[in-house]
């Protein structure tokens, strides 16, 4: 009975120790970080409340104490608690940059099968119909995969050249299959080639401008490529004169995801357009801050 009485006390006095170890470093790290500003307030209502309450001795001692903890300890303790703070917040940024570049990356492989599976299924059925034309897609699929696959798996990201190098291609394999039902221009001036560029984004916005502007309309039409520069920003336009857009309507899956992967790259700095123009068609136009090399 005894034993176990004494093992309660011993219990209750470690505790007890343990609480007062964790208190104490709790005001020592305030004392480190509270600015002398703070804490001279902080003396004022414990002198204060010490003489209404008559234990004015006990705050003075309070106030000698923490003075002399500031002094002579406060500066290092900042500097401790300063360097975690500042390695904590280290660790969280290279995990959320981790994070985004997965979140990226699962975007755009949402991308990358579309095209390639809607090819695969034209060259297949221009076997049996028409060989010669099977082998022209063909051709044009292996360049446009030459160029591709580098882009879609680097880690350093594209430029502009690149991306209207291989919107060329692609565009080479959608006339083949459209004919005459498909014209295309490209006005994007030399000096932009170097232009960082997302891989993937303007391919998209052709794929859109066919699949809901120039497939539905019969007489098909024309896809216009164009970027210049206004002000600080990057326009890349991708027009089409068409059967033209419903505003109203929401996103489709690669125009979200366009949407969502400038977000995660530029933040606000960047956005898609959508726009109607007076003669008709649509025109899509990314928006980002232009830099004149990929490194730059």
């Amino acid at each position: 009975m005894v034993a176990t009485q004494l093992n309660r006390a011993v219990d209750f006095v470690r505790d007890a120790v343990s609480e007062a170890g964790v208190l104490w470093w709790r005001f020592f790290d305030w004392l480190a970080m509270v600015e002398w500003r703070q804490l001279y307030l902080t003396w004022f209502l414990a002198l204060a409340f010490g003489i209404f309450l008559q234990l004015g001795e006990q705050a003075v001692w309070f106030i000698l104490i923490s003075f002399g903890v500031k002094v002579l300890a406060g500066g290092k303790r900042r500097a401790e608690l300063m360097a975690k703070e500042a390695a904590d917040k280290a660790d969280v940024a290279t995990l959320e940059r981790r994070l985004m570049e997965a979140k990226m990356a699962a975007l755009q492989a949402q991308v990358e099968p579309h095209f390639l599976f809607n090819t695969l299924a034209l060259i297949g059925q221009l076997i049996d119909t028409d060989p010669k034309e099977a082998s022209r897609v063909h051709a044009h699929l292996v360049e446009y995969l030459r160029s591709s696959l580098p882009q879609m798996r680097s880690g350093s990201g594209g430029t502009l050249g690149k991306q209207v190098e291989l919107s060329r291609a692609y565009l080479a394999i959608m006339q083949a299959r459209m004919k005459e039902r498909l014209a295309v221009r490209f006005e994007v001036p030399d000096f932009l080639g170097s232009s960082p560029f997302p891989p993937m984004m303007l391919q998209t916005l052709i794929e859109n401008a066919i699949k809901h502007g120039l497939e539905p309309k019969v007489a098909g039409g024309t896809i216009l490529v164009r970027a210049h520069v206004v002000g600080a920003i990057l326009h890349v336009d991708v027009c089409d004169d068409g059967v033209g857009i419903n505003l109203h309507k929401g996103d489709g899956v690669g125009l979200a995801n366009i949407r969502e992967r400038l977000a995660l790259l530029y933040g606000s700095q960047a956005e898609l357009v959508i726009e109607t123009p007076p003669e008709g068609g649509a025109c899509a136009s990314i928006r980002l801050p232009y830099r004149m090399t990929e490194d730059g």
